[in-house]
């Protein structure tokens, strides 16, 4: 899939990560053949879906300032763009419901999108990159949109805190470890 907009050329962008460097965090992927590094490209980024409700206003909005209890709810999906190998769709949708006692403040979800192009990288490891760098990507864009809509309805600045989607991966691996494991033999009786 081109990239129409050549405005992002650089080599070293925020949104492209190349995953031969061997800094602290990453992992050398490379070949010794310098044209075949692994590579992570978001080529566009985009909100691909967005809602607020503020099912309490205008009411909310006399009782003054108020705490509410947050909470925010993550998912996150993939899948590959037909025809075309390398090209990958990243949805990284966010869910911030803000309650104070049992009256809900608002509600804001967004799906914050990218299409990334990962050249390079083994077939075993495409999940990994899938739901660790991609969104790790994607989340400051989530995050300013979701800041955007919540100030949009009148409501005091939103703030999402950085998420460790490494750590999330490594959870739902050991997961479906656990569920795949036979039963002990003590178990069975």
């Amino acid at each position: 899939m081109p990239d129409t907009d050549n405005s992002n050329t650089g080599k070293a962008d925020a949104g492209s990560t190349d995953t031969s460097n061997t800094d602290a965090g990453s992992t050398d992927t490379s070949n010794t053949d310098t044209s075949r590094r692994s590579r992570i490209e978001a080529k566009k980024v985009y909100l691909k879906d967005a809602s607020f409700e503020s099912p309490s206003s205008p009411q909310i909005f006399a009782q003054g300032e108020i705490q509410p209890e947050l909470d925010v709810q993550m998912t996150m999906t993939h899948l590959k763009i037909e025809n075309d190998q390398n090209y990958y769709e990243v949805v990284l949708a966010t869910t911030v419901t803000a309650k104070h006692g049992e009256h809900t403040m608002f509600l804001a979800e967004i799906q914050q999108a990218g299409i990334f192009e990962i050249t390079y990288i083994k077939e075993e490891d495409i999940e990994l990159v899938l739901e660790t760098a991609c969104p790790h990507i994607l989340l400051p864009f989530a995050r300013e949109s979701l800041a955007s809509l919540v100030s949009r309805g009148g409501f005091p600045q939103l703030l999402i805190s950085p998420v460790n989607f490494q750590a999330l991966y490594n959870q739902k691996k050991a997961k479906e470890a656990r569920s795949v494991q036979p039963p002990e033999p003590s178990q069975l009786n």
